[in-house]
């Protein structure tokens, strides 16, 4: 009888340091709980896509207030911006040169507090825009890239700062063409574009003349 009691002890001290070792795993895994980890810290303090102030540093005092559309998210974005017409431009250059000045504001780099709150653009330097060739409608643009040669982010901004500008008519739609003789088209700024328009193309159709 002793010999089976001292075994028996023997088995029960040898399954002691095992509960032990369990009970400490269990413990480090965190599974009470209490145990949790909550703090995230503070949620950040500036809200992506928003400029609280005008930014003093792409405006002049001098100009015509216009809006450009940047990349922010995977999404466009209006900002204020300036261009300079001088006075006494007849209405044919004068829509040129708003639509040079926005092309211009297009590819400017962005200021520090709109890279900050996540804008950008893709929109590249060097280009330039003309008026209509001689067989087009007479509110057409001729770029000095074609349209079909540009980054989808790229035409998106364009299609929707010009058609939503002095630049074009004003019914959402603008006619642009490239260096060539092939004839432009028309381009629509719709919403599937301002929210996708990494994917979204602008929707084109035949520009005919007025």
């Amino acid at each position: 009888m002793r010999a089976r009691t001292t075994r028996g002890r023997g088995t029960a001290v040898r399954r002691l340091p095992a509960l032990a070792v369990l009970a400490a795993l269990l413990t480090g895994c965190g599974i009470r709980a209490t145990e949790v980890p909550t703090d995230f810290g503070a949620a950040p303090s500036r809200v992506p896509c928003s400029l609280s102030e005008p930014d003093i540093s792409t405006q002049s005092s001098r100009g015509v207030p216009v809006q450009v559309f940047l990349l922010c998210g995977s999404s466009l974005v209006t900002v204020d911006r300036t261009v300079r017409v001088p006075d006494g431009t007849a209405d044919a250059k004068r829509r040129v040169r708003v639509a040079q000045g926005l092309l211009d504001q297009l590819a400017m780099t962005p200021s520090a507090s709109e890279k900050g709150a996540g804008y950008s653009t893709d929109v590249r330097g060097g280009m330039s825009v003309g008026g209509p060739g001689p067989r087009d409608p007479e509110d057409a643009l001729r770029l000095s890239t074609a349209p079909s040669e540009l980054t989808s982010y790229a035409l998106a901004q364009i299609v929707c700062t010009f058609s939503d500008s002095a630049a074009a008519e004003g019914d959402g739609s603008v006619i642009l063409g490239g260096p060539g003789n092939r004839a432009p088209l028309r381009y629509e700024c719709t919403d599937a574009v301002r929210s996708r328009p990494g994917t979204a193309v602008p929707p084109s159709s035949e520009a005919t003349a007025g």
